[in-house]
């Protein structure tokens, strides 16, 4: 099916390597949720998502046994209990397959972009249309349970405006009145509640049944994190007399037994890490307000010194799986002397 006609490219590699780790991580994830999952519609949204992860898994076993490629080790049945208590709602599970669905309806765009050969961007488009199906499917079952967090609604322009001062761009001179938020940037700012939400409900998850000290202490401290990121947010739309948004219940029981292996939850909040990194990038690209600009970048910085200490403990305990690169070409020549 996938000849190897053409070599892959380092683009193509990196891709594919990084959709096998996403992928072995979502199907462990998943799996467990389907073991208690009570609500039909979200059993077959979940089971939507862990058969595209399925798919996936084996079109790549594939590619790499074509390509002689070792085969990454990602995770597997050890990385997750199926047979711990119940853990996740049935709204967190919704609201987790839709937000991780706009994760990967972005991540696979940016794939086919960087993909060269034909069948390689195939795969990258089925996933993208795929992700998309799922993020359309999960967001009609929100609605039509009223556990969707609906955007804040805002005036329709009457008629077109054009920027007439500089003024405008303004917002970190503490003695001048900062000028309302626009569409744009109400956006990013809930969208960015949003997701920090659903990252400290994992970490309050993880945190619960994780066995070690060390990651219980790094998660709570993602969890703070996550707080502090939503109350300033939260202030600044309340600052324009807009509604902090309503979110579903995103409920954790109370269970402390070991559900996933440490090696997984570290994954996948270094995974959380780098697509908040990317939210606030492109928050602070699209934002008019300097002040909302800083404080993205402000905060941008927080979450990577955050996640440089959550590499370092993967690093120390050996979880942390290296992805494919070229060889450092002056030792080989030394070790050949």
């Amino acid at each position: 099916m996938y000849d190897n006609k053409n070599c892959l490219t380092s683009a193509e590699i990196g891709c594919l390597w990084t959709m096998y780790m996403n992928d072995s991580m979502s199907k462990c994830i998943l799996a467990f949720m389907l073991e208690h999952l009570e609500d039909e519609d979200v059993v077959e949204a979940v089971k939507h998502a862990y058969d595209i992860s399925q798919h996936h898994l084996d079109v790549l076993a594939d590619i790499f046994e074509t390509a002689n490629w070792a085969k990454p080790v990602g995770f597997q049945a050890e990385d997750v209990n199926l047979h711990a208590p119940w853990l996740f709602s049935d709204a967190f599970c919704l609201t987790y397959i839709n937000h991780m669905a706009k994760v990967g309806m972005i991540t696979y765009s940016g794939f086919v972009a960087m993909s060269k050969r034909n069948n390689i961007r195939g795969l990258f488009s089925e996933a993208l249309v795929k992700t998309n199906n799922l993020f359309n499917e999960t967001t009609e079952i929100a609605e039509n349970k009223e556990l969707h967090a609906t955007h804040p609604f805002i005036e329709i322009p009457q008629e077109t405006d054009y920027i007439e001062s500089k003024d405008y761009y303004s917002g970190l001179n503490p003695l001048k009145q900062k000028r309302p938020l626009n569409a744009i940037e109400i956006s990013h700012l809930y969208t960015n509640i949003i997701t920090n939400t659903v990252g400290l409900k994992l970490s309050m998850a993880f945190a619960q049944t994780s066995q070690s000290k060390e990651i219980q202490d790094f998660l709570l401290r993602g969890k703070g994190i996550s707080n502090k990121h939503i109350k300033i947010f939260t202030d600044i739309l309340l600052e324009n007399d807009i509604a902090a948004p309503r979110l579903p219940d995103l409920s954790v029981s109370d269970s402390t037994t070991h559900t996933f292996s440490d090696k997984l939850i570290m994954f996948h909040m270094s995974l959380l890490n780098s697509a908040g990194t990317g939210n606030y990038a492109t928050a602070a690209a699209a934002s008019q307000r300097t002040d909302l600009a800083v404080n993205y970048e402000r905060l941008s910085l927080e979450i990577g010194q955050y996640a440089k200490s959550g590499v370092d403990i993967m690093i120390k305990h050996h979880w942390l799986e290296q992805p494919p690169g070229t060889k450092d070409r002056e030792m080989l020549a030394r070790k050949k002397e």
